[in-house]
């Protein structure tokens, strides 16, 4: 029985496998795309509560995470952000602008998969859906693939199952298992914006579940200046989930509970109403049941005015840089995205092709380039995408 040959088989159809499939189909490819989901971009359909975050207008390459943090220039340069707002315009998908440059569907995810359905369509794309990929191998310039018990053939192979956040999703390491089995190297896949959890003393935090404020989160020389929330188990929220990407075990988080307030803001509250409780001092500031929690742990109970300038001013600085230790994440069942995933040193950053392997690409969350929260994962998969479709193309 003779195997079907094609250009270049695409597994995973999610947001870089899609883009890969148009971009390679309409520029003449023969482009078999394979998913063992029943319909394409089942997790776009997700993102951005229903509405995906398609992408962000401050894009750029020092905004990810990655062993080489040049990697991502190349392709993020060749087709930015500009190019995406373009492809949605000419479908004629509304937009809005939310925040930080987090551009949103006024209508549903649906649209942008169904936009990529169709540029998948204008290419000619054949897709293989619902079909489990068996055995891969490589022999006589052909990879074969087994799909769903039938074998399918090409020179060119692209990795796209992205990696193993949300699993709920059917996400899994098979991205991983078939670069190693190809002899290409992992970073050490972790949760990436992700929430994290607190342990012993710090429990008592789980109280405030449900409360959220403004902060400026920071592990090391990063920070973020967004909302946190206190969840059951422990901090989440955009400030938290950014600074989980840069956070390792064993290491603290500084919050600043009121980075909007300047230096000695305390002191000359204390001064202005000497009768005032730290507990009042915060209510003006933060959610009631926060600054109660904190004025109990910082201690200084009574009027303000019964303490000196310098104990007020460090129980200001405490408040700016207010200590915890998770004692570690909510895993990759709630994690956005995963950090690590298949080595940039294994690859072209122009073309996205493996160095030892001709014809072997990977893309998209499966490489290790982790974005911030706010679109930056979906740039990356478009762009990764579109760089891999050029190539395999020829052009």
């Amino acid at each position: 029985m003779t195997i079907p040959t094609y250009d270049t088989i695409i597994l995973g159809a999610g947001a870089a496998g899609l883009m890969c499939a148009a971009i390679a189909g309409q520029r003449g490819a023969r482009v078999l795309l394979v998913d063992h989901a029943d319909a394409v971009g089942k997790k776009i359909l997700i993102s951005g509560g229903g509405r995906c975050n398609f992408t962000n207008l401050h894009t750029v390459p020092d905004r990810y995470i990655s062993a080489n943090p040049h990697f991502a220039k190349s392709a993020l340069g060749r087709y930015t952000a500009q190019d995406f707002i373009a492809l949605v315009e000419a479908y004629g998908i509304a937009w809005h602008e939310k925040t930080l440059g987090q551009l949103f569907c006024d209508g549903s995810a649906k649209q942008i998969v169904a936009m990529l359905q169709a540029e998948c369509d204008k290419g000619g794309v054949t897709l293989a859906l619902g079909a489990p990929v068996g055995a891969v191998d490589h022999a006589d310039g052909l990879f074969r693939v087994d799909i769903g018990g039938r074998a399918a053939a090409a020179p060119a192979l692209v990795i796209a199952t992205g990696g193993p956040s949300i699993p709920q999703m059917g996400a899994t390491g098979f991205a991983y298992d078939l670069a190693r089995r190809f002899g290409l190297k992992v970073v050490e896949p972790r949760p990436a914006l992700v929430p994290l959890t607190l342990g012993g003393d710090e429990t008592l935090f789980r109280s405030l579940s449900g409360v959220a404020t403004e902060v400026m989160a920071k592990t090391g020389k990063t920070g973020f200046r967004e909302a946190a929330l206190f969840t059951h188990k422990g901090l989440s929220g955009p400030a938290i989930l950014q600074i989980s990407s840069y956070w390792r075990h064993g290491e603290s988080v500084g919050i600043d509970f009121l980075p909007a307030l300047a230096s000695g803001w305390l002191v000359a509250a204390k001064h202005a109403r000497p009768r005032a409780t730290l507990g009042g001092a915060l209510d003006n500031h933060l959610p009631a049941r926060l600054a109660v929690t904190l004025a109990d742990r910082l201690g200084l109970e009574g009027e303000l005015g019964g303490f000196t300038d310098k104990r007020v001013s460090e129980a200001e600085r405490q408040l700016a840089d207010w200590r915890f230790s998770p004692n570690g994440t909510e895993g990759f069942a709630k994690a956005e995205v995963t950090a690590g995933g298949i080595s940039t040193a294994e690859l072209s950053s122009k073309t996205m092709e493996a160095r030892k392997m001709p014809g072997l690409y990977a893309i998209g969350e499966a490489v290790d380039v982790t974005g911030w929260l706010g679109g930056y994962n979906f740039q990356w998969a478009w762009a990764s995408g579109y760089a891999a479709g050029l190539a395999i193309a020829g052009a």
